[in-house]
């Protein structure tokens, strides 16, 4: 062992003789490690981002939107006379809700969501706000915990009360300096006792509002017959309209001509604004999905006046994209690996010609092949680990740069440092393996002899 050991320390003497030469040998391993740790930093950063989005959208979720069309009619003439067929639709209902609930048997948890956007008063102060008509379930499906208060009781779910749970935004815009539990907060022309505010989140769910996920922290949540009974109830509007079999028709500030020709309009005549369908199991998304369409376009006059959109599936579809995206980074970063690696190599054989000499002497006085081997090898393995190393930390800082400025989340994870270090040492014992066999080889006499 002892002669090992003085063989690791005339490599540690050959590199420290050589230590501008050492450190560009080097380089490839260094930028290798790093980038491919960097890499990977993305790579976990983009997975927990869509992983945490899932969480926040919700598992196994499935949104109705409405779609914003009154009526769907068909004409033909016959013997000089139109004959129309006017079909009208009532829209997203809490009846549709209710049919939900009682046909689809995998229903695991269902809520309604109506929103309007006013502005929020209190204690002198004004900001635009959005308001949401939901369920209890609401805060569930969606992992919305407390932080403090309690969510809606049954009395107030079902007699309509002015009560609300806020986001932690608005807590910290109007009761910033109290405690807001049992204060009162005015949205638009009701002022609603405040019961509950929600836990921060920090998911950026910006994107997906579209398909109606919200930005949480901004939001004030009302039950929804408290939404109906004292903001707006469409459904009131969309049901004088059916009634009605044509000319001119006022109602509530919508106005909707019926004359030759079928009328349309793009007002929105939905009762609710959304309907989040959870089920029991992923594998049950899609059957659900399509017994949902065909369960509310019956419901519906066969108006397709509705979207149904899986938020689930559009993130695993976004995350799949860049796993891909990153196995090719990856792959590109360990291209300079392998460069570094052919570097050692190229580098370790210019040093066995430059040292043929040494060779046959320590050959000439007893050495053995092995320990021409050790030494040449240790050489290389050192020039990699010590290049792994500054890559380590190149790769962390490098990490935390990108994360910090350029506003893409990164985590460096304890396997990744620990397989980029492992490869970048198999690096140097592959690459320098072969100069250090083809200086064992060597006749020690021709080695004397060499000029």
């Amino acid at each position: 062992m002892g002669r090992y050991l003085h063989d690791i320390q005339i490599a540690i003497e050959s590199i420290m003789a050589n230590q501008m030469r050492s450190i560009l040998t080097a380089l490839g391993i260094i930028f290798g490690v790093s980038a491919v740790i960097t890499m990977l930093a993305i790579g976990r950063g983009a997975q927990q981002e869509i992983l945490d989005q899932i969480k926040m959208v919700g598992v196994n979720n499935i949104m109705i939107t409405p779609v914003f069309e009154l009526a769907e009619g068909q004409g033909s003439d016959e013997g000089g006379e139109t004959k129309q067929s006017r079909k009208f639709s009532p829209g997203l209902t809490l009846k549709d809700l209710e049919a939900i609930e009682e046909v689809v048997p995998t229903v695991n948890s269902l809520s309604a969501e109506i929103e309007l956007n006013s502005y929020v008063v209190q204690g002198g102060k004004r900001a635009s706000a959005k308001l949401l008509g939901v369920s209890n379930n609401y805060f569930e499906i969606f992992n919305l915990p407390l932080h403090e208060g309690a969510f809606f009781n049954r009395y107030q779910e079902e007699n309509g009360i002015p009560v609300c749970v806020i986001g932690a935004n608005i807590k910290n815009k109007f009761f910033s300096k109290e405690n807001p539990l049992g204060k009162y907060i005015k949205f638009d022309k009701v002022w609603l006792k405040v019961v509950g505010v929600l836990d921060k989140n920090d998911v950026d769910l910006t994107r997906f509002e579209h398909i109606g996920v919200n930005v949480m922290n901004d939001n004030i949540y009302v039950p929804v017959k408290t939404m109906l009974m004292r903001y707006q109830n469409r459904a009131l509007v969309a049901s004088r309209i059916k009634g009605s079999e044509g000319g001119m028709m006022f109602g509530m500030g919508f106005a909707f001509s019926f004359g030759g020709q079928q009328g349309n309009s793009s007002s929105n005549y939905h009762q609710l604004d959304r309907i989040i369908v959870q089920v029991n199991e992923s594998s049950q998304l899609a059957p659900s999905t399509d017994l949902l369409a065909r369960l509310l376009l019956r419901r519906h006059e066969e108006v397709k006046d509705f979207e149904i959109t899986v938020p689930e599936l559009l993130l695993k579809q976004e995350q799949r994209t860049k796993d891909i995206f990153n196995i090719v980074l990856g792959a590109i970063a360990s291209i300079s690996l392998l460069v570094g690696g052919i570097g050692i190599m190229n580098i370790m054989f210019a040093s066995v010609m430059e040292r043929i000499k040494e060779i046959g002497t320590r050959l000439a006085i007893g050495a053995q092949k092995k320990d021409i081997v050790v030494q040449f090898l240790s050489e290389a393995v050192l020039i990699s680990v010590i290049g792994g190393l500054i890559g380590v930390i190149l790769g962390i800082v490098a990490s935390f740069l990108i994360s910090k400025f350029a506003d893409i989340k990164t985590e460096v994870t304890p396997i990744s440092v620990f397989i980029s270090f492992a490869v970048s040492a198999s690096v140097g014992v592959i690459f320098g393996y072969s100069p250090a066999k083809r200086a064992s080889e060597r006749d020690p006499i021709e080695s004397l002899r060499y000029e």
